[in-house]
């Protein structure tokens, strides 16, 4: 850190958007009104990527508005025990922290109900962003979910100019989630809206097959997403792995087969480990051989991440992940 509190050095990874609380049921593939009873879990997508780095040694820092609640007050904590800046989080003395209902289907997947009318992460305004620490990321790292509503869509769209100004690598995994969108429509158009501007683009298969209207997941389908100033196009495949396409070469990498219990994060962790390596060594966007060797890498975080509930507590240590790598 620097004297001035802001983390220095050019390894910094920013994350930009939302930070919420999961309430997970105590109990799997039950509906929420069936649910026994819930247990906190703190989420949301980008404050995800920001812990997956700092828990494999890189440096994080988190930008996003939380309520000034006790809630808002914990999120903040969580952030700071798991050695993540907090030098661009905000407190809304008006609005309170969002909070989401997932329901846990018995393969793991999720369902979600949020409770944002509004939330503290819809209210950040540009004037309020912290635009020295924004300048200082080597990777700027954000979702889709802070375009939906103004003032927070023209807060992204600032920070995402301030940091591509300053030479960051824009990373982008849109992380749809389609019950906060107006409709369907609204949300292919604006997540698609700043599509051209990223270097790193991640999406999963669902929403390779939402984005493009195919219900193919093939390299054709994916080929449509692909953008000439893109560096790194990543579809993730869950239990089949990745598929990687650069302007010079393209393939697949296999996933590691592990116990699912909950696929919480799992796409945060394979992002957050992809950008740890990537800050280090930029020449692995140009070497298929590393990148397939950071793409197992990844794979192997975000299976280690599905194998507990909740995404923060599940995020794997970079011995964790080696360990899975050298025992598949």
């Amino acid at each position: 850190m620097a004297a001035n509190g802001i983390v220095s050095g050019k390894s910094l990874i920013v994350s930009f958007g939302e930070m919420l609380i999961d309430f997970v049921p105590t109990v799997s593939g039950v509906s929420l009104a069936e649910a026994p009873g819930f247990v906190k879990a703190p989420g949301g997508a980008p404050a995800n990527v920001a812990i997956a780095v700092a828990r494999l040694g890189g440096k994080a820092s988190f930008v996003g508005k939380l309520g000034d609640d006790e809630f808002g007050r914990m999120l903040a904590d969580i952030l700071k025990q798991n050695g993540v800046s907090d030098d661009g989080v905000l407190f809304d003395q008006g609005a309170r922290t969002a909070l989401a209902f997932v329901t846990l289907r018995a393969d793991g997947e999720r369902e979600f109900m949020f409770y944002r009318n509004p939330s503290a992460d819809m209210l950040l305004k540009p004037e309020e962003l912290n635009l020295d620490l924004i300048k200082s990321a080597k990777v700027f790292h954000y979702g889709s979910i802070s375009l939906i509503v103004e003032p927070c869509r023209s807060a992204h769209l600032k920070a995402m100019e301030v940091a591509k100004e300053a030479g960051a690598l824009l990373s982008y995994d849109p992380n749809l989630r389609l019950p906060l969108w107006p409709s369907a429509d609204e949300a292919r158009k604006q997540i698609l809206s700043i599509w051209d501007k990223a270097d790193i683009v991640k999406v999963s298969d669902v929403e390779l097959e939402f984005l493009t209207g195919s219900d193919k997941v093939d390299d054709e389908t994916a080929m449509k997403l692909w953008r000439p100033n893109f560096t790194l196009l990543l579809v993730t495949l869950g239990e089949k792995g990745s598929r990687y396409y650069t302007k010079k070469f393209h393939g697949a990498v296999d996933a590691f087969h592990v116990n699912t219990v909950d696929t919480t994060g799992a796409g945060d962790s394979f992002v957050g480990a992809l950008l740890c390596k990537i800050v280090h060594d930029p020449s692995i966007l140009q070497d298929e051989s590393k990148l397939r060797e950071v793409l197992t890498f990844a794979n192997a975080c975000g299976a280690i991440t599905t194998t507990k509930k909740g995404a923060i507590p599940a995020l794997p240590t970079e011995a964790d992940a080696f360990a899975l790598i050298s025992g598949a």
